[in-house]
């Protein structure tokens, strides 16, 4: 059944009108031709943990983009500088990567001090319910989310997040 509900959720992101989630299709370029804008949807009321192993939340009221990641998956080592770009770039949206499965806490810390990010909140997903409940069949996903806690886009896969692109898409979608 969690099969079924997250292949589903999945082709509804694809299948998704780019017109809902307001962003100008001129500004889908780049490594964000893989974006898929959609209509807003609530995130799943999912428990996530803190790195102390306790309750752990994304950010309420501001534009977010949650990174869904592994310390073992390699585009995701990639991408996480990238991510670092955005969030030094736009101070006023939370970056937040959320680790998918047993990453050990120790793993995640030495990770994110080695590839030199210190601007990214980090919440886990030890068990995986949040990336099933998601839809996520595979490492890295990246959502944004609206202000009002809504996924609006969606990228499978690694991608530039510091770029000239990402920041236009980024700042279209905050208009």
């Amino acid at each position: 059944m969690r099969i079924i509900r997250a292949a589903v959720y999945t082709l509804a992101l694809a299948c998704a009108n780019m017109a809902l989630a307001e962003v100008d299709p001129g500004l889908i370029t780049g490594e964000m031709a893989k974006l898929v804008p959609s209509e807003p949807r609530a995130l799943p009321g999912v428990a996530l943990l803190d790195m102390a192993d306790g309750p752990g939340a994304l950010p309420q009221g501001k534009w977010q983009v949650v990174n869904l990641w592994a310390t073992w998956c390699v585009p995701c080592r990639e991408e996480m500088p990238a991510l670092e770009a955005l969030a030094v770039a736009l101070p006023e949206v939370a970056v937040t990567a959320v680790a998918v499965g047993p990453n050990p806490v120790p793993k995640i810390k030495a990770f994110m001090e080695e590839v030199g990010a210190s601007h990214i909140g980090l919440l886990r997903d030890p068990k995986q319910q949040f990336a099933r409940e998601m839809g996520v069949l595979g490492l890295p996903v990246t959502v944004i989310v609206n202000p009002e806690g809504e996924e609006v886009a969606r990228l499978i896969g690694g991608a530039d997040w510091g770029s000239a692109e990402a920041l236009a898409v980024m700042g279209d979608l905050m208009k």
